[in-house]
């Protein structure tokens, strides 16, 4: 019976002491981007005698051999930090929606669930992986063909592009020139224009002066590599020197090489008018051939390539995570959580707006919240030594009497 007196105070020790490991836990964790604060929670430990219940006056009693407190640790995986830019190309935060996850994999198939988006690439036999900063392999949908097409199943992230990508083909093109109303009986305009396998050639736009019909004029093409031809074949400006058909018409190149291209050509804006000939404005929506420049994640957590033409290649997709009670997941650190029974079913997110680029979601630990639970937790230990210094007085008491 007198060991029960310091029951009470040894849990109560035992408790604080854990409470406080886990303050300083957090703490420590104040910078580590996607952590989630741990809090310990108490409850009272019941002894073994049943309830106590009165047949005659109707009271009862609850268990009369209470012995001290039990605890246990909660994660507060809902809470969000604050998101801050970081200029990586790699780094990605989740913003604006608590229960959306990054999913990862271990070596031995394990998945895991995170919102530290602090992510690089690892190359292993070969192949490079976009990986968080454990070495796990991100989950996504892998790109088909580069395109904004991604396979249904999910798989590690793979970063695979390449070196060089072919020319974007020429199929809109738009001029703004004059053609002189005097003077010349033909001019010519070049044009720039690509095809897959054409890195840029010169097409010429070419008017001559129709004898016997006024403001007419004779059109043809040609290009580099090849032939161009166009159903219209004249040119019509009105007296002021407007431009009256035709306002658009489409080329057809067969190059040397078998390639094709049909290029749109809007030439509503070319006049007839005094002066020299000349070329103000040309617009295309062909490019050259470009070179590998950078891989990043964007705002749509797709994973791309990009090239010195502008053009981008896909390598692959994120995929978030949502489950019915993420509050449940199981915490295997402060970052990595694990899914159970009691997280309900899981669903890809496929809102990724609230993904945002080149930035990290930083730690969820108040500091000065764990300040005000650590000058709590230590008195509580104090005054739980202090009760079972108590104890141990009361005890040595009652032995001396005895002697």
């Amino acid at each position: 019976m007198a060991l029960n007196l310091f029951m009470p105070s040894t849990t109560g020790m035992e408790a604080q002491s854990h409470a406080l490991e886990q303050v300083a836990t957090n703490i420590a964790n104040m910078n580590t981007v996607g952590y989630k604060s741990n809090e310990t929670m108490f409850y009272s430990l019941l002894g073994s005698n049943p309830v106590v219940k009165s047949t005659n006056t109707g009271l009862t009693s609850s268990r009369v051999d209470v012995q001290g407190v039990g605890y246990y640790d909660r994660t507060n995986v809902l809470d969000s930090g604050v998101v801050v830019s970081t200029g990586n190309n790699f780094d990605v935060a989740i913003s604006g929606n608590d229960n959306a996850f990054f999913t990862l994999k271990d070596d031995y198939n394990n998945i895991y669930y995170s919102r530290a988006g602090d992510f690089g690439v690892q190359t292993e036999n070969g192949t490079t992986y976009l990986v968080n900063g454990n070495g796990l392999k991100v989950q996504g949908f892998l790109s088909v063909g580069g395109k904004d097409v991604y396979d249904v199943a999910t798989g590690d992230l793979i970063i695979q592009y390449p070196e060089k990508i072919p020319p974007i083909p020429t199929s809109e093109l738009t001029i703004t020139a004059n053609v002189p109303a005097t003077g010349v009986d033909s001019s010519s305009y070049s044009m720039t224009v690509y095809a897959p396998t054409h890195d840029g050639e010169t097409m010429n736009m070419i008017l001559k002066k129709v004898e016997g019909k006024a403001n007419t004029w004779e059109l043809s093409f040609s290009v580099n590599g090849g032939t161009a031809t166009s159903e219209a074949t004249e040119v019509v400006f009105s007296d002021k020197g407007d431009l009256e058909t035709p306002k658009v018409l489409d080329v057809n190149i067969n190059w040397d090489d078998g390639d094709t291209n049909s290029v749109h050509l809007d030439i509503s804006n070319m006049t007839q008018l005094a002066g020299g000939q000349g070329t103000t404005y040309i617009k295309q929506d062909g490019a050259p051939s470009g070179q590998f420049q950078k891989c990043f994640i964007d705002k749509d957590g797709v994973v791309k390539a990009y090239y010195s033409n502008g053009d981008t290649y896909n390598c692959g997709k994120l995929a978030l995570t949502s489950f019915t009670a993420p509050e449940n997941l199981t915490p295997i650190n402060g970052t990595l959580f694990e899914a159970n029974a009691e997280t309900g079913d899981t669903a890809y997110v496929s809102d990724m707006s609230i993904l945002v680029p080149q930035a990290l979601e930083q730690s969820a630990v108040d500091v000065e919240e764990e300040f005000s639970n650590m000058i709590i937790v230590q008195r509580a230990y104090s005054l739980n030594t202090q009760s079972f210094t108590a104890a141990n007085e009361m005890l040595q008491t009652l032995v001396d009497l005895k002697t």
